[in-house]
Parts: structure tokens; sequence; C-alpha cells
């Protein structure tokens, strides 16, 4: 066929689409208006990856062309489309806008929802509580920087909890106006620089690197003054107006850990962890105890921070997170729990959410 022949051709499969999305559209309207009249949740994450599941493997099942990353980023906007149409979805975001944070909600909510950055990570917990937003995306882990304790510890106080997670595959961009070779000072934030500091110095011999107070500050940097680059997200780089340089190697990549903050848990799906908070008296033995209630009942406990239990001068006391295997209301895991507490212990239940089976990545 000709170009213009294979171009009417693909106006023809345009028209079905738009046609065929409206028609869900209609049929996501239908679904909202039964989840209002019935108070449920418009967001479900176990529901949305089951669903993203399985329209990759229909694509595979049809040998499609598209991998499986595309068939995802796709239908993200799809949703996003959708739950726009149901409820203006606001997210709080641990900002400044372009962060990591702010990347990594609109990975898993699309560009159709309203976004809102907070400078700290009480305000987002103070903005999901009086329900000016409806959920909070915060980070919880980074692999190379540990435990980020100022949510765990907010969580402790907070009736709010994790409604749902996000692993999120760290590269960072190299962005600037001028090429590579003009290049003489890189601006980023600590926890920017930290993990690629060596990469930075050898691909850019001649460049100084310099600490800045947030990565938006650094783009803004590399925006302004001319021979300079800024390190950060791609997303920082496009409100910039910045050309990305280049990107990390994978060897000097990260993985993080983010929460999607809600009112309550996420519901059952079926493949879930359980963020828990026990806290205990600091004695010998005290975390191996803690250990044994779920090894006696096959629970598997997938990770442990401690954390110092605020106003305990004398330190008598531990306080311990554990993110374990099954949701919270499953039999088991509330016989766990019970033992615990029969123990003198104090537990709560941060959050209960699918567990999450795939890394996203811009």
């Amino acid at each position: 066929m000709s170009l213009d022949q294979t171009r009417i051709q693909i106006d023809a499969v345009d028209q079905q689409l738009i046609r065929l999305l409206n028609e869900r559209a209609e049929l996501v309207h239908q679904i909202g208006e039964i989840k209002k009249k019935d108070g449920l949740d418009i967001y479900v994450p176990g529901r949305e990856e089951a669903l993203l599941k399985k329209l990759c493997a229909l694509n595979t099942a049809q040998n499609g062309k598209l991998t499986e990353r595309a068939i995802r980023a796709i239908f993200r906007e799809v949703m996003s489309a959708a739950l726009a149409l149901e409820n203006d979805l606001k997210i709080a975001y641990l900002g400044p806008v372009g962060s990591w944070t702010h990347q990594v909600a609109i990975n898993k909510f699309g560009n159709s929802v309203i976004y809102a950055a907070e400078a700290s990570i009480e305000g987002i917990f103070e903005r999901v509580a009086a329900r000016e937003t409806d959920y909070g995306v915060l980070p919880i882990e980074h692999s190379t920087e540990g435990a980020v304790h100022h949510t765990l510890d907010h969580l402790v106080d907070s009736s709010l909890q994790i409604y749902a997670e996000i692993l999120w595959k760290v590269e960072t961009v190299v962005m600037a106006k001028g090429s590579q070779q003009e290049i003489t000072v890189i601006y980023g934030h600590p926890q920017m620089l930290a993990p690629c500091r060596a990469w930075l110095t050898q691909s850019f011999p001649q460049a100084r690197l310099v600490e800045t107070a947030s990565s938006s500050l650094a783009a803004t940097q590399a925006e302004c003054e001319p021979g300079s680059a800024a390190v950060g997200t791609p997303l920082s780089a496009e409100l910039h107006g910045l050309r990305i340089i280049t990107t990390s190697p994978r060897e000097y990549s990260s993985r993080a850990r983010f929460i999607i903050l809600g009112q309550r848990s996420g519901a059952p799906s079926g493949h879930d962890n359980t963020m828990l908070m026990v806290h205990a008296r600091d004695r010998v033995g005290a975390l191996l105890e803690v250990l044994q209630v779920f090894a006696s009942k096959n629970v598997n406990v997938r990770q442990i921070e401690n954390r110092p239990v605020p106003g305990d001068l004398s330190g008598t006391e531990a306080r311990f997170f554990l993110e374990i295997s099954g949701h919270h209301e499953e039999p088991t895991l509330q016989s766990a729990i019970g033992d615990l507490e029969a123990h003198g212990a104090t537990v709560k239940v941060l959050g209960s959410y699918p567990a999450p089976g795939w890394v996203e990545e811009r």
C-alpha cells in the first residue's frame, strides 16, 4: 500500500478507537455511580493491577507489537481520564513541582487528575486527613538512603493508613540548555548526587558538583545560569524547558518505594502486604519474641525497621516497624496480632495494600 492509503487505514482505526474509548467511559461512569451509591472507593489499586496484567496478557496472546510498558502507560492514561470523569480526584505529593514524588504520582495516576504539591510530609498528612485531597503520595524507602523515618513516624500518630505502594526505578538525568561540552557546574539535591557521583565525575570531569536544597532549585539554576546543568527527573527537565543530556547508566540506578496515603487500608486483593508498628519493652530477646510469633503462624516478615520512641528518655521502650506478607483482615494475621498483644506489646496496623508486582519507571 502507498503512504496515503496506509494513513487512511490509520484514520479509520482512530475513529474506532475514539468510539470505543467513549463506550468504555460510559461504562466506567455507570460503575462510578454504583460505587458512589454504595460508598465504595473510586480508585481500587488491586483491581487496577489485575486489569493491567490482563490487558498485557491479551496483548501477548495476540502477538502485539506493543511492549508491556507501553500497554501499561496507554491504559494508565485511559484509567486516569476515567477517574477524572467520576470524581475530581486530587492527589497531594511531596514537592516541589518536578520532584521524584511528583514524577511517581503522575506515573501512577496519569495526567488527568488534579495534583497538589506539599512542602512537607506533615502537610500531606494534614491535607489527606482534612479530605482536601483524596490521597497523598510519599516516599517511604530508598535503596541507597534507607527508610524515610518521618513518613513512618507520622503513620504512627495518624489515623490515616497506607492504601497502596509503588515501587520505582530511580534513573537520574542530567539536564541543561547548552551542550555537554559547555557544562562547568552540575547542581543537584544531595540525594540525587550521592548515588551517581562517580559516574558524573567520570562523564563530566570539567564540571563541579554543587549541592542544592531541592531538585527544583537545581533545575532553576541550570535554566538561568550559562554553562550549568542539573541532575533530576525527566519531568523536571520538561517543566524547566531543559534538554536531557544523558541518563545515568543502569548500574547507577536505584530503587525507591512510595506509599499512597488514604483514609483506610486497601481492600484484600489476594496478594497483599501489611505494615505494622509494634511497641514493646526494650529487653534482650524482644525482637526475637516478636519474630517467633509470626514464624509460629507461618507468616513471612519481609522487612524490619527500628525507631526510637518519642519521650522515652530512659531508653526502656522499643518500636519496630514490620512489613509482613498478607492482609491484616486475614485470620492468621489477626491471630498473630492477638498473640503479640497478649505478651504485652502494643500493635498498630499502619495499612494493608496490594504487593506491587511491577517496578514503575519513566
